[in-house]
């Protein structure tokens, strides 16, 4: 029996995900079966209980705590999780994946997520060049959902990575062409996918190093601001606190550098400049409208501005 998610549990699920980036949930997790655990690790090494093995294993993986380091220390798990993805290359462009495909791949992403998430193994993960691997899924721009979720789930492993502020993640991605591929997204993607891309810029924004690298050109400044732009205009049309959370944080950290603090009080949204746009936000949520405050105060004319 091939085991197959339907397509809203999927983006349930991953919604889910995306949630635990921002809060960490301490209930007590119900006893599992470590031998079986044991066995479908075991099991991935075999391409015929392959797909159940990564199916069950994502389902449980929130409930085993050393679960990245078994997985890494394994013999031969890691390779076998990279030939899950590699072996749907062929069938990106043209796009030609199918739903069952695309879930089994995603599963396996799922496991990586696991990895990439665990401080023991996240430093081996970067050494390995892992997330390479997952920037094919982040260029396709295929409408169809199976490429959807393949682009959710490979966002969600970047997402782990840089969740603990980690500056060897921050520089690592930095030397890749990770911004570009969240920009794209962030244009063109599902609001979920738009979500938790700007989720990860404005990680990459919080960290000092990829602060001055954003800003260190006009043009890296205006490819980021641009985007942001563009997305205050489609929120207006497609309201989504959530998504306006991270576009307004990533604002509010770019004028911390005086030269991109100059440039926006030139070009922010007008909607952010008046406040308009917090319609959209939930009376409990506090802090996007703090956020949208401190925005307006650090946008107003300084004498002493630095310009690009």
């Amino acid at each position: 029996t091939r085991a197959v998610i339907s397509g809203e549990s999927f983006k349930l699920s991953y919604y889910n995900e995306y949630k635990s980036y921002l809060s960490m949930s301490n209930s007590p997790k119900p006893p599992v079966d470590r031998e079986q655990i044991y066995q479908w690790v075991q099991s991935l090494l075999n391409p015929e209980t392959r797909e159940q093995s990564l199916a069950e294993l994502s389902k449980k993986r929130e409930l085993v705590p050393d679960l990245a380091p078994l997985l890494w220390h394994s013999f031969g798990t890691m390779s076998a999780l990279l030939q899950e993805i590699v072996a749907i290359y062929p069938l990106i462009s043209p796009p030609q994946l199918t739903a069952q495909q695309s879930n089994s791949v995603c599963n396996a992403l799922a496991l990586l997520q696991c990895v990439a998430s665990h401080q023991d193994t996240r430093g081996y993960f970067l050494q390995a060049n892992i997330p390479l691997f997952l920037y094919p899924f982040l260029h396709t721009t295929s409408k169809q959902r199976q490429f959807e979720y393949l682009r959710l789930t490979s966002l969600g492993v970047v997402g782990a990575l840089v969740k603990p502020d980690d500056k060897d993640v921050i520089q690592f991605l930095l030397n890749t062409e990770i911004i570009p591929l969240l920009l794209r997204i962030m244009e063109q993607g599902s609001e979920l996918s738009k979500t938790v891309a700007t989720f990860i810029l404005q990680k990459i924004l919080l960290d000092d190093h990829g602060l001055a690298y954003i800003c260190y050109t006009f043009q890296r400044f205006q490819s980021v601001a641009t985007v942001l732009q563009t997305m205050v205009e489609s929120l207006t049309r497609e309201p989504s606190g959530r998504l306006l959370k991270h576009v307004v944080r990533c604002y509010l950290r770019l004028t911390d550098n005086p030269r991109a603090k100059e440039a926006l009080v030139r070009t922010m949204p007008p909607q952010l400049k008046d406040g308009s746009i917090l319609h959209m936000v939930k009376q409990e949520d506090s802090s996007t409208k703090k956020w949208v405050q401190h925005l307006q105060r650090n946008l107003k004319p300084d004498a002493n501005h630095q310009q690009y």
